[in-house]
């Protein structure tokens, strides 16, 4: 999937997450306790847990990876949880404080936002720090449109719903926008059944920094290509702090630019082969 087209999927899938999350939180409503408090951080942590599961799946949805979008969305929900109980009951404390203003409501679902960002950006390829920068901006854009349904819709019930989506909506564009926008690395499929496929290595390019395998097992490999003649780890990608090196793990060799390579430093716009697949390297610097 194109990075274009990667924030379209990041925008829609964060707003099934807010449907479903207005779904979930309108079934409980709001008053099965006598604390507000408690009442907050159970409805704020189911609201942050179906925005976050979604949202942290995406990457694995839009690479065409179910494992890898289950393994995402098993610790992004758990994070998604913790961000929505924390942001709602921030954004409420600071609503009062704020005697009344929704200024304080809009800083608490930038929290979330942010909260949720570091929890996609722990599971995706991407540095944290950019998923935090895309979420707080997604909350605080979608706690103000929150602002803005409740106050437009005369039924509180559908002005809680298209809030809810339209917060999922913003959070899911923004971490995936703003990743799109700072990304400096990453491979382009360009043959093969996942052609037009983009993988982000902000992660991967700093020396001494994580490493990431391509090969065909999802579980495996965490760059996952379905093509038979691809090992399933087929090769490593390393940063040398100047730039990417690339390693071949395999028997059917790895090519660079038509060169069958062990060990090569990659440089932009390199292509790629592995089995019958092609990739080119683009590097911003």
């Amino acid at each position: 999937m194109s990075r274009r087209m990667r924030t379209y999927y990041y925008t829609v899938i964060g707003a099934i997450g807010g449907l479903l999350a207005w779904r979930v939180s309108d079934m409980l409503g709001l008053s099965f306790t006598s604390s507000l408090v408690v009442s907050e951080l159970v409805v704020g942590g189911l609201i942050g847990l179906c925005i976050g599961l979604l949202i942290g799946a995406t990457e694995g949805i839009v690479s065409r990876s179910p494992q890898r979008a289950a393994r995402s969305a098993i610790v992004a929900g758990p994070l998604g949880l913790a961000a929505g109980a924390v942001g709602l009951l921030l954004g409420e404390a600071a609503f009062q404080l704020l005697g009344g203003e929704a200024f304080g409501r809009v800083l608490g679902w930038a929290v979330f936002g942010l909260l949720i960002g570091l929890a996609e950006g722990a599971t995706g390829r991407t540095q944290m720090w950019k998923g935090a920068l895309g979420g707080m901006l997604g909350g605080a854009v979608g706690g103000a449109l929150i602002e803005v349904a409740r106050r437009g819709y005369a039924d509180p019930v559908m002005g809680k719903a298209a809030g809810l989506v339209l917060l999922g909506a913003s959070v899911g564009a923004f971490i995936a926008l703003i990743t799109v926008l700072l990304s400096r690395a990453w491979l382009e499929v360009t043959s093969g059944k996942l052609k037009g496929a983009e993988f982000m290595l902000d992660k991967f390019i700093h020396a001494g920094g994580p490493s990431a395998i391509i090969g065909s097992d999802a579980l495996k490999a965490d760059i996952a290509l379905p093509d038979p003649d691809i090992s399933p780890q087929h090769a490593l990608l390393s940063g040398a702090g100047t730039h990417v090196n690339l390693k071949d793990l395999s028997l059917g060799g790895t090519y660079v630019n038509n060169r069958r390579v062990e060990v090569a430093a990659l440089a932009d716009r390199q292509r790629i082969r592995l089995g019958n697949t092609e990739l080119v390297y683009h590097e911003r610097r």
